[in-house]
C-alpha cells in the first residue's frame, strides 16, 4: 500500500500520452508557428514531436536541446571506470547531441541489487527515463500502478525515424512483450547477438598432471572429481586442504543449468515446457529433482565446493579461489573464465600456477538420448527497456535507443579505439588488447552501454565469427573456439509462448527467487538420507507461496488461447 500511495504521488500530473508523434507532415496541427517553420525549413524533414516532448525535429534533431536520463549498472569492478563518467559515455554523449540535440546524463544503478534499486527509484519517481532491468516482473507490477509508459504506439509511429532500432531488433525484439489481447507494450527486449549460455570448465593441466582424458558423460565426470579430491596433495600441495574439486556457487539453478537440463526430457512439450517455465532456473520442471539429487550425492562426498552457500550474488570469494588455482571444475556463463583481460582467471592462473594453468571448456553431461542438450538464450532473453510515467521525453529517448542500436556505433563502443583496446588481424578480425585506465570497459563488449544489443555484433558479420575467438586479451583462441563450438551443441532455443500477462506473477518475481535459491542450496547440501524430505518441504512451501497459482494461471492460460493442445499452432 505504501507502495502504491508512493506510485501515486509520484506520477501525479504527469499524461497519459503515449509518446507518438505526427510522422512526415509537413502540415501543422492546429499552429501558424509550426506551418511558417515548415516552409522555412524548405527540404527539410521535419516531425512534430509527441505532447509528453515538446519540439521539433528536424532532420532528425530537435530545435530546442532535450535532456533524457539513461540507467547504467554499475558493477563495483576493481579498477574499473566510473561507469557515468569515461570515454564511452562521453562518446554517445557526444554523438546524441550532434545527431538529435539530445543531452544524456547516465545514472548508476547497482548491478547485483538492480532490482530493488529500480523498485526505489520507482516508488520515488527518480528513475531514469531509460530503464533497464532484467526482471520483467518489475516492469509489470508497475505498469499496473500506472507507472509506466506503453510504448506501442511510440515505437510503431515512429518506424521511419528509428530504422537502425527496428532494423536490429526486428518485430520480434520490439513487440515480444506486446500484450496480445490489449496491445499494451511495457518494454522493448535487447537483443543477443550471441544465444550461448551455459558451459562446464575443467584445468586442463590437472588433467595432464593426472593423465585423465576429458570426461564426456556424468559417470565420466565425477570420476574425474573424484581422482580430484584423492590426488589433493599432488595437486595443491601445502594447499591441499583448500581443493575445490567442482563449483557451482550459491546460484545452483544458474550455475548447473547444463546438469539440470540434461535430466529434462529432450522430447518435452511445449506446453509443460512454459508452464514450468516461469523459472527461468527450471525449479518445477520434470527432471531437476533428479538433477539436484546429483548434486546432493557430489556434495557429501566431498566433491563439492563445501561455502557455496554461503556467498551471494558479487561476492568475489569463488572467482578469488579459482584464481588462486584451488578450483579444478565449474559451471559458468560460456566465457566465463576468459573475460576480464589481465585480471581473467586463466590469466591470474598463468602468473600465480604457470603457464601451462588454465580451464578448458567441456561437455559432460547427457541426456536420455545421449545427446548434450542446452536451452540457450532466444535472441530476446536479454535486459528489457522500458520508459517509466516520469518520462517527459520519450521520442528522444526513442532516438537515443536508435542511436546506440547504429551498427557503427555499436561496434566502437564494443571495440574502442585500435592500437588502445583491439587490433586489426591480417584476415580483418579483431584481436581484443587488455585496456588500462580510462578505455576499461567495465561490462564485455560494454553490454552496458549497447543496451539494445547483447554480444559481438561488427558492421561486418562474417568478421565478427571470426573475431570473437580473439575477443579475450590474452586467452588463445582456439580455446575461445572450442568453448563456442561447445556452447552450441545440440542447442535449442525455449519457444516463445504469448498468453498475455501472468497475474498470479505481478510482483512475485524477487520472493520465489529467493525461496527458489534457498531451496536449491538446502536441498544440495542436505544428508543424502534426508533430501526427499527437504526437497518435498521446500517444494511445498515453493508453490503454496506462490508458485502453484503461476503454474496454474499459464496453464488455464495457454488452453483459453490455444486449446488443449501441447504445441503452438503454426
Amino acid at each position: 500500500m505504501l507502495l502504491a500511495g508512493a506510485m501515486c504521488l509520484s506520477v501525479a500530473g504527469c499524461g497519459g500520452n503515449s509518446g507518438a508523434t505526427t510522422q512526415g507532415s509537413t502540415q501543422a496541427s492546429g499552429s501558424g508557428d509550426t506551418q511558417a517553420e515548415t516552409e522555412a525549413a524548405g527540404s527539410e524533414d521535419v516531425t512534430e514531436a509527441p505532447a509528453g516532448g515538446s519540439g521539433e525535429l528536424v532532420d532528425g534533431k530537435f530545435t530546442e536541446t532535450k535532456h533524457i536520463v539513461v540507467e547504467v549498472y554499475d558493477r563495483g569492478n576493481d579498477g574499473g571506470t566510473d561507469p557515468t563518467n569515461n570515454m564511452y559515455t562521453k562518446y554517445i554523449q557526444d554523438g546524441m547531441l550532434a545527431d538529435h540535440n539530445v543531452e544524456v546524463e547516465f545514472k548508476a544503478v547497482p548491478r547485483w541489487t538492480e532490482v530493488d534499486e529500480l523498485n526505489n527509484l520507482l516508488a520515488a519517481g527518480t528513475a531514469p527515463d531509460i530503464c533497464v532491468t532484467y526482471d520483467y516482473a518489475t516492469i509489470q507490477t508497475y505498469a499496473n500502478m500506472g507507472g509506466v509508459l506503453d510504448l506501442a504506439e511510440l515505437v510503431e509511429q515512429n518506424k521511419d525515424i528509428t530504422p537502425n532500432l527496428w532494423n536490429w531488433l526486428g518485430e520480434t525484439n520490439m513487440l515480444w512483450d506486446k500484450d496480445p489481447f490489449t496491445g499494451t507494450l511495457w518494454a522493448i527486449e535487447g537483443k543477443r547477438a550471441t544465444t550461448n549460455r551455459i558451459n562446464t570448465f575443467i584445468r586442463k593441466d590437472w588433467l595432464e598432471k593426472l593423465n585423465l582424458e576429458v570426461p564426456t558423460t556424468k559417470e565420466e565426470f565425477e570420476k574425474v572429481l573424484i581422482a580430484f579430491r584423492d590426488n589433493a596433495d599432488t595437486l595443491l600441495g601445502a594447499d591441499a586442504d583448500k581443493m575445490v574439486p567442482y563449483s557451482v556457487s550459491y546460484d545452483v539453478g544458474w550455475r548447473a543449468a547444463t546438469l539440470i537440463e540434461s535430466f529434462i526430457d529432450p522430447s518435452i512439450s511445449t506446453r509443460d515446457f512454459y508452464v514450468n517455465g516461469f523459472d527461468d532456473r527450471k525449479l518445477t520442471e520434470e527432471g531437476t529433482k533428479e538433477a539436484v539429487r546429483l548434486l546432493n550425492k557430489w556434495y557429501n562426498d566431498g566433491l563439492m565446493w563445501n561455502d557455496f552457500a554461503l556467498y551471494g550474488s558479487g561476492d568475489t570469494t569463488e572467482d578469488d579461489m579459482m584464481k588462486a588455482g584451488y578450483v579444478g571444475s565449474f559451471t559458468h556463463n560460456w566465457d566465463y573464465p576468459f573475460r576480464n583481460g589481465d585480471d581473467s582467471i586463466n590469466a591470474n592462473l598463468k602468473r600465480i600456477v604457470g603457464e601451462d594453468a588454465g580451464y578448458i571448456a567441456i561437455d559432460p553431461f547427457e541426456d536420455k538420448n545421449g545427446g548434450h542438450t542446452k536451452y540457450v538464450t532466444s535472441t530476446a532473453g536479454d535486459r528489457k527497456i522500458f520508459f517509466p510515467m516520469t518520462n517527459e521525453e520519450p521520442l528522444a529517448c526513442l532516438l537515443y535507443l536508435d542511436w546506440i542500436s547504429e551498427s557503427e556505433h555499436i561496434q566502437y563502443l564494443q571495440l574502442g579505439d585500435e592500437g588502445v583496446t583491439h587490433e586489426v588481424l591480417e584476415d580483418g578480425s579483431y584481436s581484443v588488447i587488455a585496456a588500462t585506465g580510462d578505455p576499461i570497459m567495465n561490462s564485455g563488449f560494454n553490454i552496458d552501454y549497447t543496451i539494445t544489443c547483447n554480444g559481438l555484433n561488427l558492421v561486418d558479420s562474417a568478421k565478427t565469427d571470426l573475431s570473437i575467438s580473439h575477443s579475450y586479451a590474452g586467452i588463445e583462441p582456439e580455446i575461445v573456439a572450442e568453448a563456442n563450438r561447445i556452447a552450441n551443441v545440440d542447442a535449442r532455443q525455449e519457444e516463445h509462448v504469448n498468453v498475455g500477462p501472468i497475474d498470479a506473477e505481478e510482483g512475485m518475481g524477487t520472493a520465489l527467487s529467493e525461496k527458489r535459491d534457498i531451496m536449491y542450496d538446502q536441498c544440495v547440501a542436505a544428508p543424502v538420507e534426508e533430501f526427499d524430505a527437504t526437497w518435498d518441504k521446500y517444494m511445498s512451501d515453493y508453490l503454496s507461496s506462490g508458485g502453484q497459482a503461476i503454474i496454474d494461471e499459464r496453464d488455464q492460460k495457454w488452453v483459453n488461447l490455444f486449446g488443449d493442445t501441447d504445441s503452438l499452432p503454426n
